[in-house]
């Protein structure tokens, strides 16, 4: 026989090989998936308990316990960014049993960390669903003159640089999104970031900062008592929560949209058939009226994507917000 028929025979069982372990595999997971889960599931919330993200992710676990059986335990981890909790996250076995529900920071974190993240935003993780989205609003204070969108950014431009408007901190989705609206509209504002959204969101009701982004449930108490004025939302239509409330476009800032987001990730390589369980299940429940009702009181919208429509859309903040990031040159301390 000769080396060249020995070669391919050698292939041939290579791949004879590789088939048979890659059918056992797929088989395996299967029988794992059919009898997922056996034992409590935990969420990780990267943040203190009580905001937006940890109460949407407690009515997904909730509901998540009733469809599958067991229960689904939530874990606050927050700290640096919610680098703490994804990475405890991402280091779990891929078994199904550790999931973490992260927001638009996570997309951001991938730039303003860059090189320094304790792992890959994307390779070290498996998107199973995009469960839903908050659109940011802007805000302004009563005690500057404008009371629409148009005159906000006309006094903007007339005045650049001296009104100041305030975020949650350096990189939160509502700093890069008034750099982003600054880009596209030549307003020019200066940034004054805090620890948190209620501070402020205090500063913005005293009138020591003139606007600032944040999301409708943070903002609704203050808007129907008066003490500030909604401008716009970064939405691509009007809300069912907030219909009367103009969208950019409609201010005259075209195809602007911007929020943040709740998405759960699970360790990578966890296996396929659990990944499209969770994410068949959690896709049903928003998609539920109760459920759905319950999150549009919050200001979400719904959305419950497939693992990959997931994976698409982070890769696309991610891609966005790195735009963003490095045209503003903005740098985490």
């Amino acid at each position: 026989m000769t080396d060249r028929a020995i070669a391919a025979i050698t292939r041939r069982t290579a791949l004879t090989l590789a088939a048979t372990l890659g059918g056992m595999t797929a088989r395996a997971e299967l029988a794992r998936a059919a009898d997922y889960p056996t034992k409590p599931i935990r969420i990780v919330v990267p943040y203190a308990p009580g905001g937006t993200t940890d109460i949407a992710t407690r009515m997904v676990g909730e509901q998540l316990s009733q469809r599958l059986g067991q229960a689904v335990v939530i874990e606050n981890k927050p700290g640096a960014n919610s680098i703490i909790g994804a990475g405890n996250v991402a280091s779990s076995p891929p078994d199904g049993y550790s999931l973490v529900m992260v927001i638009g920071a996570h997309a951001a974190n991938a730039t303003l960390y860059a090189g320094k993240l304790p792992f890959d935003p994307v390779a070290d993780f498996a998107a199973v669903s995009h469960v839903v989205s908050a659109p940011l609003i802007l805000a302004g204070s009563t005690k500057i003159a404008a009371r629409t969108l148009p005159e906000f950014l006309a006094e903007a431009k007339a005045r650049p640089g001296d009104l100041n408007y305030g975020s949650s901190g350096i990189g939160a989705a509502a700093h890069l999104t008034m750099e982003d609206l600054q880009a596209r509209t030549g307003a020019r504002l200066t940034h004054v970031p805090y620890r948190g959204t209620q501070p402020a969101l205090q500063d913005l009701l005293a009138g020591n900062i003139a606007a600032m982004f944040d999301t409708y449930s943070t903002l609704k108490p203050q808007f129907d008592a008066g003490t500030i004025r909604p401008l716009a939302i970064a939405s691509a239509a009007r809300t069912k929560f907030a219909p009367d409330l103009p969208t950019f476009t409609e201010g005259g800032v075209p195809d602007f949209v911007s929020s943040t987001w709740c998405m759960l990730l699970a360790p990578a390589k966890m296996p396929a058939p659990i990944i499209d369980r969770i994410a068949t299940e959690v896709g049903d429940m928003v998609r539920q009226p109760a459920i759905s009702a319950r999150l549009e009181e919050l200001g979400f919208i719904t959305v419950g994507s497939t693992p990959t429509e997931a994976s698409d859309f982070l890769k696309a903040e991610i891609d966005r917000w790195s735009r963003v990031i490095h045209a503003a040159s903005v740098r985490v301390e």
